[in-house]
């Protein structure tokens, strides 16, 4: 069947996010006949370039992508190839008739029509002012060709702000043509939390509170704010990590299978997740969380002195359904900590009795099932095993399964990629939908809330090198539980 053509319009195309991940993820795409054909790429930005000097400044190089096939000579053939599909137009994101001006010289290029993905990489506060002004242009209605808006993070700094952010888009768009993109949720090893749960019914029957004691999921940094320290002390790690991130890697491990794999019932079961996630009071902060800072943060430039933003923070949630009930589900992340990790662990419970002949207060260790993001992207299941040539001893051992050892370690694509195919085919499966962010958005609202009450318990300091603060290990040991994979 032959194709549209398709025009991506990339707003902010002079940033950094350009240059280091849409570019080389649409190139790959290129390189694997996956992108839309006959396409163009536009760049639209407020500096003053040339076409030639735009395709220079984003000229990708094969350390960029992640296929190991290609010669240098193919290489090369193949961006002189990709090259003259890009062009670049100068203009304001606040000027209407710059968009007048863009529409005239896209139709130009296209030719006959194209279908057209808006890619907003811009700062959050121009995001109104570049759908109002697509709209006021005639940009944006699906007539003969389909047009979508990717909006990268944040989706506002609260519940109000994210609200307001939606009410706006949907002014001028059809819920359908919105693409929120956590680029978090494009990680093959991500999407892999859905097959391993709903492919496989050896798992399945047993993901529940009748077996599962308790779930950790961690994501760790090594880290510090750096260059961001601007934007960080304004945002801390609840709104920069737990908001999306976080929370969409809970609604994976924890959602109910869904009716089919299309994106509306996918992101309604996340949506029935959320609403079940026990509130966490400002009352209850202090009991049910743990916000910590790193030493020397208040000492970065950009940071206020007196800086109480958090960098570490570990949370206790509840998910009151009838799978979760009263399995606690720990979430930690931080910047400056020991190792660069993101991982998923359940731990299962303990048999309910033990018939071999050991010490009577010995207990046998509960089975491990880690799912590991990053950096070592894989499964691993630890359970216990007798040690040869003892009546009864037990040790543990594990069963590991690794990406790169059983696809290649070619075989992973960058998450834009994958979510650019996505938009390019409407499948919003991995795209967070308008309800999705403000159900998220009342729950971090609530521990902010709480957080900066007047009786909230004081911002706790770590070592940067450390897993984070003292008092984060309290927390969870008060369960009787300790932190997983250290």
């Amino acid at each position: 069947m032959k194709e549209n053509p398709t025009t991506i319009v990339i707003f902010g195309a002079s940033g950094d996010l350009t240059r280091r991940k849409l570019i080389p993820a649409l190139f790959s795409l290129f390189l694997k006949r996956k992108i839309p054909t006959p396409f163009q790429i536009v760049g639209f930005s407020r500096s003053t370039i040339s076409d030639e000097d735009f395709r220079e400044s984003v000229r990708v190089s094969p350390s960029d992508i992640t296929s190991c096939e290609l010669s240098r000579e193919k290489f090369t053939g193949e961006w002189d190839s990709f090259a003259p599909r890009v062009f670049y137009r100068q203009g304001n994101y606040t000027e209407k008739n710059d968009y007048r001006k863009l529409e005239k010289e896209l139709s130009s290029i296209e030719n006959g029509g194209a279908n057209r993905l808006y890619y907003l990489a811009i700062p959050p506060t121009f995001i109104e002012d570049v759908v109002k002004n697509l709209d006021l242009a005639g940009m944006l209605p699906d007539n003969d060709f389909w047009k979508r808006v990717v909006v990268e993070k944040p989706f506002g700094k609260d519940l109000e702000s994210a609200q307001k952010l939606n009410l706006s888009l949907h002014q001028h768009l059809e819920e359908s043509q919105i693409y929120r993109i956590d680029h978090y949720l494009g990680k093959e090893t991500v999407q892999n939390v859905l097959v391993f749960r709903f492919g496989n019914t050896v798992f399945e029957p047993i993901w529940n509170r009748n077996y599962i004691d308790h779930v950790q999921i961690t994501m760790a940094e090594t880290v510090d704010v750096g260059h961001r320290a601007g934007y960080y002390d304004s945002a801390g790690v609840l709104r920069d990590m737990f908001q999306n991130h976080m929370m969409q890697l809970l609604a994976l491990v924890a959602m109910e299978p869904p009716a089919s794999f299309n994106a509306d019932a996918i992101r309604n079961e996340k949506v029935k997740l959320f609403s079940a996630i026990r509130p966490i009071s400002p009352e209850s902060v202090a009991t049910e969380t743990v916000r910590g800072q790193y030493q020397g943060y208040r000492g970065t430039n950009g940071v206020d002195q007196q800086s109480h933003t958090e960098t570490y923070a570990a949370l206790r949630l509840f998910i009151d359904n009838w799978r979760w009930k009263g399995v606690p589900f720990y979430l930690r992340s931080g910047k400056a900590l020991k190792e660069k990790r993101s991982d998923i662990v359940i731990q299962f419970r303990e048999p309910p009795h033990v018939m071999f002949p050991i010490p009577a207060d010995a207990k046998i260790t509960s089975n491990l099932l880690t799912l590991c993001i990053q950096p070592n992207e894989g499964i691993r299941l630890q359970f216990e095993a007798k040690v040869p040539d003892t009546t009864a001893d037990m040790r543990s051992v594990n069963m590991e399964f690794h990406y790169a050892d059983s696809f290649g370690a070619c075989s992973i694509p960058e998450a834009y990629e994958r979510l650019l195919l996505d938009s390019f085919q409407g499948d919003a499966s991995l795209f967070t939908r308008s309800d999705g962010i403000e159900y998220s958005w009342m729950l971090i609202d609530s521990i902010l809330n709480g957080w900066h009450a007047k009786e909230a318990p004081e911002i706790v300091s770590y070592s940067q090198g450390s897993w984070g603060p003292k008092e984060a290990d309290v927390f969870i040991q008060q369960d009787g539980r300790t932190w997983l994979n250290r």
